[in-house]
């Protein structure tokens, strides 16, 4: 799912646990922020991630989103085509900050679609800090770092034979 079908379900689901009967309009969901959440997004930068025109959103926007809908900052992004979604729930304020972390080295690395996936896919588990935290013991065991870089490592391209004239 796209991240601006997330953010129009998500308003439809609040509007209806908010007891309106029908899904939050963008400028009710920008007000609410303002009130509820003492930040500010504009009802047109909510309009361009919607819509798509905005890929991205800023660390301080998803904070605001994730915050008000009751989400896991991770679910504020498009979904990877070979992974689950998801499933919105509550976080701790370090899980929030750790996984926008996450998400913006994703962004940052889209060039290495490898690490910009693997970094997404440590921001969306339910214990990325944990994740984090396994790793960093795998590296102070160097030969099994060693050895698992190499289970892990893509297989070389096939060599080609060359034709004989």
């Amino acid at each position: 799912m796209k991240l601006g079908e997330k953010l129009a379900h998500l308003r439809t689901m609040e509007g209806f646990a908010r007891g309106a009967g029908r899904e939050l309009t963008q400028g009710e969901v920008v007000k609410a922020i303002r009130e509820e959440q003492d930040g500010t997004i504009s009802q047109s930068y909510l309009s361009q991630l919607e819509s798509g025109a905005r890929a991205h959103m800023t660390a301080n926007t998803r904070l605001l989103l994730a915050r008000f809908f009751k989400v896991h900052p991770g679910h504020l992004v498009d979904d990877l085509d070979d992974m689950p979604p998801v499933r919105p729930r509550p976080r701790r304020e370090l899980d929030d900050k750790l996984d926008v972390w996450l998400i913006e080295g994703s962004e940052d690395f889209a060039d290495d679609r490898r690490l910009s996936d693997a970094l997404l896919k440590i921001a969306k588990h339910p214990q990325s800090r944990e994740c984090l935290l396994v790793l960093g013991s795998f590296v102070e065991n160097r030969s099994l770092l060693d050895r698992l870089v190499e289970a892990f490592a893509p297989p070389p391209a096939p060599k080609r034979k060359q034709r004989r004239a």
